[in-house]
């Protein structure tokens, strides 16, 4: 049930702007560029996660896909307006969302107390 949940909310427009837990301002994403859908891969390994706290530009309104690719299943954190929160198993998993607000918005493992990305939404 709780799968069919986090599968649902994947499934949900994020709206949002962000100011939420911190972490710091540097590089840039992995990902396709233009306003086709925005690929950012995250790997989880024991508490080591890359990107980290990675810069990525989106344009508003732009799919983004997160492919986490995990040894342990966890949770990633999006601080938009409402935040999100997205469950992940271990192996691949790919979870959809788009930004309708212009902003930063943290992408965040709290459970590593690491940010992981941060979405530049213009």
């Amino acid at each position: 049930m709780r799968r069919l949940i986090a599968t649902a909310a994947v499934l949900l427009t994020v709206l949002g702007t962000s100011t939420a837990c911190g972490g710091d301002d540097s590089g840039s994403g992995s990902g396709s560029g233009g306003s086709g859908t925005k690929v950012i891969t995250i790997t989880v390994k024991g508490d080591s996660v890359t990107p980290n706290g990675d810069r990525v530009e989106v344009a508003t309104g732009q799919p983004i896909e997160l492919k986490v690719t995990a040894d342990a299943p966890g949770e990633i954190h999006v601080h938009s307006t409402p935040e999100q929160e997205f469950e992940y198993d271990a192996g691949s998993t790919t979870l959809k969302l788009t930004i309708d607000t212009p902003g930063v918005v943290d992408i965040e493992s709290h459970t590593l107390d690491k940010t992981i990305v941060q979405l530049e939404v213009s």
